[in-house]
């Protein structure tokens, strides 16, 4: 052992009042949190500038050591029970760690170990010290004998030192249950950092960087070598470094809270010896008076492809620079959220991508050196989404500026512009996430798109009565009374009727203040009344321009020229015909067929001459035997065209057969249109001749003929007399 002066720390004359310390379990929590408790600055300036003396004189506190081995009492004693828990040692070492500090070197330091009987009952103790050149242990002189109870036995340990640095040993203490470990520590030269106890930032607005600037100054006596850290919503700088002993350096620790309210937190300052200080920080965050001049905003109507702009101002009213961005999420945890469905989509979609790769690779081995391309590229992806600021974007709405800062007591003028790409109203919720204040500042936006504004020079259209088939032209005009072009196309009808218009343009374009005839051709074989509505499709306009069209399609007008045709008295087979005239009353071509359903429809009636030859009379007894009734009026013509506005004249010839009064009708159909539109009444009643007249017709020399005046009808004639 080198030669030197002897430091002893002797134990205090109140050793007793020492030992009736309590005694501290390491397993017990509340012990625990007291060990653990946390080293100020100032505690540990204090506590590295205690001599060795003084910090034993300081101790107080005692821990139960460290058990390494349980001994086989019967081996060492008769007393094999006792009421010491086997968890604590049979003897309490004081203290519980032999600790010297403030040495120089070559100097010799002692330092007392007392251990002391906690059983009921005498028992031994040996102290073991492993060969060492800086320590050795001196026993009492009774170390034979065994303590009585609660009587303490006193080692000393003796540290020599060749140098101011850290060294470390430890004693092993025997009793007759079990070994257990006193360490031995001596603490050498460190470095000290005159951080103070506690930094307060005070009042602070949220979500802003409040920074204090420490200057520290290394009053060890080494180099330190550190590492400092601290929690959200704090931060350091620098966080990592070395300071020669003497030096200066500046520590900047910054308050940002993101939440209002109390915030209290360390300062860590790990040294490279092991020992962690701990500074106090604390500071409140508040809402401080920044707001926007309105919560709403409304643009004014906005025509397509163009754009329109409203301002909100930012006011602030605080001491403070206020940082804003505009934002769609209204918090923080929504923007992550956001993210993390973004990086859970790219990690699913690189997933896709790599196993078809891989099936690529079996059939190409070529292609497996761009594997890690692949990864590499979504890796970067990831990032990107990681290190987005999200700021908000729109297609709609554009915010001028979306980021930036407004000075205090100030206030900022921010542009909201508004290109809407449809007719239809816009509704937008953004956020101003500023400095300042703890929740991002809502704005409802609202815009209302418009269209090309395309209107009919009038909405309905009433064409009135028209003639089925006939041809009608009308003409509507459509303006554009907005601002920009608009481009319309008819919508084509479904409609029967409605495929009977035709327009001209069915689409075009109409410039600004401009407007379009546009040419309507109507012609429709359907009778009836209508109405049809013609929608015109407008580019980037939800609503279509509408135009009703109203009419009655009729039929074509027509009458005879006589309410009746009255036969008069009309005898068996002798013809009779009568004329009429068709007029065409209306501007169309009608095409009709006249019949008489009353008539018989069997074959033609037989006249008077050729009733009274033999084969006729033959032949028309066979007639008579059958059930048809024959046809008794013949009509010159039956079927034909008059021209609008034209007539036609019409031959009606009776030639009876039947013994009965005729109360007939003449019936018009028409082509088209519909049958029996028309209807003449045909009267007629059968009249025998007398028997005087009837032997005269049969003496005489009967010649039938035609009359031109009455064609289709037949007479008879007499050889010297008229035709009667």
């Amino acid at each position: 052992m080198a030669t030197g002066k002897l430091h002893r720390a002797v134990a205090s004359s109140k050793m007793d009042d020492r030992f009736q310390s309590k005694v501290v379990a390491p397993h017990n929590p509340k012990a625990v949190g007291e060990e653990e408790e946390s080293l100020t600055p100032s505690a540990f300036l204090k506590e590295m500038s205690l001599t060795t003396e003084q910090r034993l004189a300081s101790t107080r506190e005692m821990r139960r050591p460290r058990i390494i081995q349980l001994l086989d009492m019967s081996e060492n004693s008769h007393q094999k029970f006792s009421t010491v828990d086997l968890e604590q040692s049979l003897f309490q070492p004081f203290p519980s760690e032999v600790v010297f500090q403030s040495y120089v070197p070559c100097e010799v330091y002692e330092v007392p170990l007392i251990l002391r009987n906690n059983d009921k009952v005498p028992r031994m103790v040996k102290v073991v010290l492993e060969s060492s050149p800086y320590f050795k242990l001196i026993s009492p002189r009774d170390v034979c004998r065994k303590v009585a109870p609660g009587m303490p036995s006193t080692f000393r340990v003796l540290f020599t030192p060749e140098e101011n640095k850290d060294y470390f040993h430890q004693l092993t203490c025997i009793t007759e249950r079990e070994k257990f470990i006193v360490p031995i520590r001596a603490i050498g030269a460190r470095a000290i950092l005159d951080f103070p106890d506690q930094l307060n930032f005070s009042v602070c607005p949220v979500k802003y960087s409040t920074q204090r600037t420490l200057l520290v100054r290394n009053i060890g006596n080494r180099e330190a070598r550190y590492r400092i850290s601290t929690q959200s919503p704090f931060s350091v700088e620098p966080s990592i470094g070395t300071l020669g002993i003497g030096d200066t350096m500046q520590v900047t620790v910054e308050f940002h809270p993101l939440k209002t309210g109390d915030h209290s937190r360390s300062l860590v300052v790990h040294y490279d010896t092991g020992e962690d200080v701990h500074t106090s920080l604390y500071g409140a965050a508040v809402d401080v008076n920044i707001r926007l001049d309105r919560n709403s905003l409304t643009v004014e109507k906005t025509y397509l492809t163009l754009s329109n702009h409203r301002s909100v101002v930012i006011h602030n009213r605080s001491e403070i620079i206020a940082h804003f961005q505009w934002k769609a999420f209204v918090t923080q945890e929504e923007e992550d959220q956001q993210k993390l469905r973004l990086c859970h989509r790219l990690q699913r979609q690189e997933e896709d991508q790599t196993d078809y790769f891989l099936q690529e690779c079996a059939v190409d081995p070529t292609l497996r050196e761009r594997l890690s391309l692949l990864s590499r590229t979504f890796q970067n992806q990831r990032a990107k989404v990681q290190g987005d600021s999200m700021l908000f974007s729109d297609d709609i709405f554009t915010i001028e500026p979306v980021e930036g800062d407004v000075w205090p007591n100030s206030s900022a003028e921010i542009n909201v512009i508004f290109k809407p790409q449809e007719a239809r109203l816009y509704h937008q919720m953004v956020y101003c996430d500023i400095s300042g204040r703890e929740t991002r500042l809502p704005l409802r936006v609202k815009g209302e798109g418009i269209g090309p504004r395309l209107r009919f020079s009038f909405e309905q259209l009433d064409i009135g009565k028209v003639f089925v088939g006939s041809a009608h032209s009308y003409e509507v005009i459509l303006f554009n009374k907005g601002a920009i072009n608009g481009l319309f196309s008819l919508v084509p009808p479904v409609t029967a009727l409605g495929s009977c218009f035709t327009f001209l343009p069915e689409e075009g374009i109409i410039l600004p203040e401009e407007l379009q005839a546009i040419r309507i051709s109507f012609s429709s074989t359907i009778l009836g009344k209508f109405t049809e509505e013609f929608r015109f499709s407008v580019n980037g306009t939800p609503e279509p321009v509408t135009l009703t069209i109203r009419g009655c399609v009729v039929g074509p007008t027509f009458h005879f020229s006589v309410p009746s045709l009255n036969f008069g008295d009309v005898s068996f087979g002798f013809p009779h015909t009568l004329s009429c005239r068709l007029t065409n009353t209306s501007l169309v071509p009608m095409s009709f067929n006249l019949r008489i359903p009353g008539d018989g429809r069997g074959e033609p009636s037989i006249t008077s001459w050729v009733e009274v030859s033999d084969n006729a009379r033959q032949s028309w007894r066979k007639r008579a035997l059958r059930h048809a009734k024959p046809t008794e009026f013949t009509i010159t013509p039956c079927r034909g065209t008059i021209r609008s506005q034209g007539f036609l004249d019409i031959q009606v010839t009776l030639c009876s057969n039947t013994v009965k009064s005729y109360e007939l009708a003449l019936v018009v159909d028409v082509d088209g249109v519909g049958t029996e539109m028309l209807a003449l009444l045909l009267t007629a009643r059968y009249r025998r001749l007398s028997a005087l007249n009837k032997s005269r017709v049969l003496s005489a020399s009967l010649i039938p003929f035609r009359s031109s005046r009455c064609p289709g009808a037949w007479f008879l004639r007499c050889k010297c007399s008229t035709p009667s």
